[in-house]
């Protein structure tokens, strides 16, 4: 099998963490994803962490696509990529709101160069409304989402969740936008314009606290790693590391306090349903530790097991590299990259579909690397290629 995008056409001309990574979704795929760059170079490929002075950030996000650089500000940068838009079924992009307009390349226009474009563009704040000018990174979107408010320990001042979880959240969602899109127009022969705002991705993922408040008017506030439903559910403590459990269903919490002899809880009715455990958190945190403290990690796992309680090790990221799970799961994959002088081991694609080959085809571009072959694509003789390279067109 082929993979399954092959035959799809995409102009990348998004920077830094969530457009990249939503093109790179199709990429990995089978997309032809031709990556649009300025002619110094996105901005990712001066983030760490770097060898050979060259950036694994950018390394990663740009995996199986190629890459031009083109001076958008000129007539003849503006007449190539309406030319490559006019070969492509998708364009992405995540500018700040209203910036490929200023370019020239509203979407009126890039219906008239393509009647079937898709436009998958991602902002900070959404094309409407009174924040919708503003600039965005994924620290920003976390804090007025209310997802900082909800991290953390209550003790403590709010914490930014570690990843990008913004970018990658709306740039996932950028992915299905397209997917979604790509089968109205088989059925339709219609385009689209998808309008996705990291402010609203992360919103939609804040399921209890959002209810709680509309719903009933509460607040509700940081509570580490206890659960917000169900109890036990949580971080607990081994005499050599952490673990999480979570108790999800009143079985599973009398599987586990007869796995840990907790005898006096196990039958209790006052511990019988998840709305009496839950407000008994500290007591149960309280009697879990005092057994498991006594054990190791190994020790309280085999017993979680053999119990069917749901069981994880809190591991650092070196020991998930080398989780025979992950390799089972063929979630490594290795290319040569020219730019960082070595093989490079990146997380694979977590979408697996029966039959397509599981695998990088291709590392990163070099900085224009493909410039001759995108503009080829265009319709460009290598003469036109060679005369915009002289005037500084394309890098």
């Amino acid at each position: 099998m082929n993979k399954i995008l092959e035959g799809i056409r995409v102009v990348d001309l998004s920077q830094a963490y969530s457009g990249p990574f939503a093109a790179m979704q199709l990429a990995d795929h089978g997309a032809e994803v031709l990556k649009v760059e300025p002619l110094g170079g996105e901005q990712t490929r001066g983030w760490g962490p770097r060898k050979n002075d060259y950036s694994a950030y950018y390394a990663y996000f740009n995996r199986n696509k190629k890459g031009i650089a083109l001076d958008l500000k000129t007539a003849e940068g503006k007449e190539a990529l309406t030319r490559l838009i006019a070969t492509a079924d998708v364009v992405v992009e995540n500018f700040k709101a209203g910036t490929l307009a200023k370019l020239g390349f509203p979407y009126e226009r890039l219906k008239e160069i393509k009647p079937d474009i898709i436009y998958a563009q991602i902002t900070g704040f959404g094309l409407e409304g009174p924040m919708s000018s503003r600039a965005c990174y994924d620290i920003v979107a976390q804090a007025e989402s209310g997802f900082m408010s909800l991290n953390g320990f209550a003790e403590n001042d709010p914490v930014r969740v570690g990843p990008s979880v913004a970018d990658a959240i709306s740039g996932l969602y950028l992915t299905i936008g397209i997917g979604m899109a790509l089968y109205k127009r088989a059925v339709t022969g219609e385009g689209s314009h998808i309008d996705v705002a990291m402010l609203d991705s992360l919103f939609a993922l804040t399921e209890q606290a959002s209810l709680a408040y509309t719903l009933n008017g509460t607040v509700m506030t940081r509570q580490g790693n206890r659960g917000k439903s169900n109890a036990p559910w949580g971080q607990y403590k081994a005499k050599d590391g952490f673990y999480v459990i979570a108790c999800g269903t009143n079985k599973i919490w009398q599987s586990l306090a007869h796995a840990l002899e907790l005898t006096d809880l196990e039958n209790d009715p006052d511990y019988d349903q998840p709305y009496k455990r839950i407000t008994k958190f500290s007591y149960l945190e309280e009697r879990i530790n005092a057994v498991t403290m006594q054990m190791t990690v190994e020790e309280v796992e085999q017993k979680m097991l053999a119990a069917g309680v749901p069981f994880g090790r809190v591991n650092t990221i070196d020991q998930v590299v080398k989780m025979p799970q992950i390799e089972a799961r063929n979630m490594l994959w290795k290319t040569f990259d020219p730019g960082l002088g070595c093989d490079f081991v990146t997380p694979g694609t977590p979408v697996k579909f029966e039959g397509e080959p599981d695998e990088q085809t291709k590392a990163a571009p070099l900085l224009s690397e493909d410039a001759a072959e995108i503009l080829g694509l265009a319709g460009y003789s290598p003469e036109e290629v060679e005369a915009l390279k002289k005037k500084g067109i394309v890098g």
